[in-house]
C-alpha cells in the first residue's frame, strides 16, 4: 500500500493546459475515482502518475517520494487499461505472468502469484486457453489479474469496464469492490459511469474543464453539491433546475419566488443572497412528491412517460418556464401524454444555486453523510 500525492500539477501542450492545479491526497488503501465528462483530463492524471505523460508543473509523491522525473517502472504501480491488451497468442497463465517474466522472476514464484491470483478472481479453470475462447468478463479479469501478479503498491484502472455489456459491468464492479476490501491496496479509477462511481469509491472527485471541481465521499457530493455542475453530474437522472427570484434572505434559510409566483423557504444559508437577486433551485426527480404530498406545487403537461417496471419517469412540460422537469417514483406510475400532471416541491430537499453556479450550503442533515 501506499498513498498518493497530487500537489499544484499542470499539464499543458504548448498553450493547451490539460489539468489545472491539481491538489489531491489518496491515503494508503483508499479506493479513489476520478469522474468527469468526456475531455476533462481524468485519464491525463491518471497516466501522469503512471508516469506515461510529463508533469509540466507541480510535483507528485508516491509513499511520500517525489516521482516526477522516476521511470514508471519504477513506481510501484500497476494499470489496467480500457483495451484488455491481451497477447493473443499466449494462454491465461502466460499473459498474467509475463511482465514477472521480464523482471526475472524465479518460476517457482511466478506459478505461486499466478495461481494464488487465478482463485481470487475465479480464474483457475482457464489457465490454460487463450483470449479468444474467454468471454468479455474474463477477459477483463485476465487484465486485472496480470497488474495483480506484480503486486504493486497503487492501481490505476482507466475505465475498465466500459467495453462489457450492462449485466456484466455490474457483475465486474462487485467483483472490483469486493476485490479491494480484500486486498486493502490504493486504487484510483478512472470513469465516466457516475453509478460505477458512487457504488465503488471511498472518495470521488469530479473533474470540469480539467481541474477539480469537489473532492468528497459519494453521499456528500449526491446530497451537498458545491455548485450546479456537480449537482448535475452526479445522480441519474440529473437534477431538475427551475429559475427563481429571491424574495428574502436570513442567516439559515432564503425565500424564493417560483415560476408559478408560488413562494417557498429553503433550508440554506442565506448571508450574502440579496433580494430580487435571480437563482436557480435545484431538485432531485426521486425528491419530488405527488401533489396531494406537498403543499407547493408545479403542474405542467405529460411529455414522456417512461415506465421501467421497477419505477416510473414523467417528463413534465411546465409552461411558465418553458422545460421539462423530471418526476420519479417507484412502481408504476398511469400517467398519460397530454395529461396534467402536478407535482409537489419538498423544502428541505431542494438545492440552490447562485447565478455564478456555486451552492448556497444547505443545512438540512442528510442520513449517511
Amino acid at each position: 500500500m501506499a498513498s498518493v500525492s497530487l500537489d499544484g500539477v499542470y499539464k499543458s501542450y504548448g498553450e493547451t493546459v490539460i489539468s489545472r492545479d491539481i491538489t489531491l491526497e489518496i491515503e494508503e488503501g483508499e479506493f479513489v475515482v476520478l469522474v468527469g465528462p468526456s475531455g476533462c483530463g481524468k485519464s491525463t492524471i491518471l497516466r501522469m502518475i503512471a508516469g506515461l505523460e510529463d508533469i509540466t508543473a507541480g510535483e507528485l509523491k508516491i509513499a511520500g517520494q517525489r516521482m516526477n522525473e522516476t521511470p514508471p517502472a519504477d513506481r510501484g504501480i500497476g494499470m489496467v487499461f480500457q483495451s484488455y491488451a491481451l497477447y493473443p497468442h499466449l494462454t491465461v497463465a502466460e499473459n498474467m505472468s509475463f511482465g514477472l517474466k521480464l523482471a526475472g522472476t524465479k518460476k517457482s514464484e511466478i506459478a505461486q502469484r499466478v495461481n494464488q491470483v487465478a482463485e481470487v478472481l475465479q480464474l483457475a479453470h482457464l489457465l490454460d486457453r487463450r483470449p479468444k475462447a474467454l468471454s468479455g468478463g474474463q477477459r477483463q479479469r485476465v487484465a486485472i489479474g496480470r497488474t495483480l501478479v506484480a503486486e504493486p503498491s497503487v492501481f490505476l484502472l482507466d475505465e475498465p469496464l466500459s467495453n462489457l455489456d450492462a449485466a456484466l459491468r455490474v457483475q465486474m464492479r462487485i467483483e472490483i469492490s469486493r476485490l479491494h476490501k480484500r486486498l486493502k491496496r490504493t486504487m484510483i479509477y478512472v470513469t465516466h459511469d457516475q453509478v460505477e462511481a458512487m457504488t465503488l469509491a471511498d472518495k470521488i472527485v469530479v473533474l470540469d474543464a480539467g481541474q477539480i471541481a469537489q473532492t468528497g465521499k459519494p453521499l456528500a457530493l449526491y446530497h451537498y453539491p458545491a455548485n450546479r455542475f456537480v449537482a448535475g453530474f452526479i445522480g441519474s437522472p440529473k437534477m431538475n433546475f427551475l429559475p427563481v427570484k429571491a424574495t428574502a434572505a436570513e442567516a439559515r434559510r432564503v425565500e424564493v419566488e417560483l415560476p408559478n409566483r408560488q413562494r417557498i423557504w429553503l433550508m440554506v444559508e442565506g448571508h450574502d443572497i440579496t433580494p430580487g437577486s435571480n437563482l436557480s433551485l435545484g431538485i432531485r426527480p426521486e425528491h419530488l412528491l405527488p401533489g396531494d404530498a406537498a403543499e407547493v406545487t408545479l403542474s405542467g403537461e405529460v411529455q414522456v412517460a417512461e415506465r421501467l417496471g421497477n419505477e416510473t419517469q414523467i417528463h413534465i412540460q411546465i409552461p411558465a418556464i418553458r422545460q421539462n422537469l423530471v418526476y420519479r417514483q417507484n412502481d408504476v406510475v398511469l400517467a398519460e401524454e397530454g395529461a396534467t400532471f402536478t407535482i409537489g416541491l419538498p423544502p428541505h430537499r431542494c438545492h440552490l444555486f447562485r447565478e455564478d453556479g456555486t451552492a448556497c450550503r444547505r443545512l438540512h442533515p442528510e442520513p449517511g453523510v
